[in-house]
């Protein structure tokens, strides 16, 4: 081996192609670790460029008290960091990015609330999703309608209230609460008090057939009952209903519907 000089030549290249490796790999290390570059900011701004309506200083604050992000500028684990900041109340993504020479800049995405879900005090936001806030905060912004049904029916509920919101808008109801029992059965209660059973959906078409129905027949309903306690729109052809003086039978049970002026004995579908 040592009198192959194209192998001694080959080993001593390797060598010192290694030490020099060494060697810029130190001076990296040793650069890196300068004072200037140690963080002494994070910066936080929006994603969209408009300005921040819950997460406020103090709120970051407390979120993200007690979390230590090791390393400096090139060593800071940013995965970490994101992590920190989306488990903030109000914070729906996060994104961090470096800002030369000692800056992390965190791109924040809030949760805008649509209403509560459930009974445990959570909220839904308007893209569906379920996050925990203060509840006092969501009420500054507009007065919350409910929500309750399965786990994963979240988007479900979300988007037939909107559908809700415009059908009853030509008779001026306005949903307040909306169920989706564990059977798929809607109900839905009105900012007058009056609630509505709708059953389920069979083929599509089904509930805004149903609402179709009573929207049509509400108003004559509205003047010539008060106070009208509750809607039942399961019924082929008419419609059932319970107010100051009368009763609604039980479901599952023949009960008379009215429709327009009309009572008949009808099944629930």
């Amino acid at each position: 081996m040592w009198h192959d000089v194209r192998t001694l030549n080959a080993t001593a290249s390797g060598l010192v192609a290694a030490a020099l490796l060494a060697l810029v790999a130190g001076g990296v290390w040793w650069v890196s670790q300068l004072p200037m570059f140690t963080l002494k900011l994070i910066r936080v701004e929006t994603m969209d460029g408009g300005e921040l309506k819950h997460v406020n200083g103090l709120t970051l604050r407390e979120g993200v008290r007690g979390r230590k992000w090791k390393g400096n500028f090139f060593t800071a684990n940013l995965e970490q960091v994101r992590t920190s900041f989306e488990s903030v109340p109000w914070v729906r993504r996060a994104s961090v990015r470096r800002e030369w020479p000692n800056e992390l800049i965190v791109s924040l995405e809030e949760h805008e609330a649509l209403g509560t879900w459930g009974e445990d005090g959570r909220l839904l936001s308007v893209k569906g999703d379920v996050f925990t806030a203060n509840l006092a905060e969501a009420d500054e912004d507009h007065p919350l309608p409910e929500f309750f049904g399965p786990d994963g029916s979240e988007k479900e509920v979300m988007a037939r209230y909107a559908d809700l919101v415009k059908w009853f808008a030509p008779v001026h109801l306005t949903p307040q609460v909306l169920d989706l029992s564990g059977r798929y059965a809607w109900t839905v209660r009105f900012d007058n008090g009056m609630s509505v059973a709708l059953g389920r959906e069979q083929d599509g078409t089904t509930l805004k057939s149903r609402v179709e129905r009573l929207v049509q027949v509400y108003p004559r309903l509205a003047e010539q009952i008060p106070n009208i306690e509750t809607v039942d729109m399961r019924y082929q052809n008419g419609l059932a209903l319970a107010a100051a003086g009368l009763k609604l039978q039980k479901p599952g049970k023949p009960a008379p519907a009215v429709h327009k002026k009309t009572s008949k004995t009808t099944k629930h579908t």
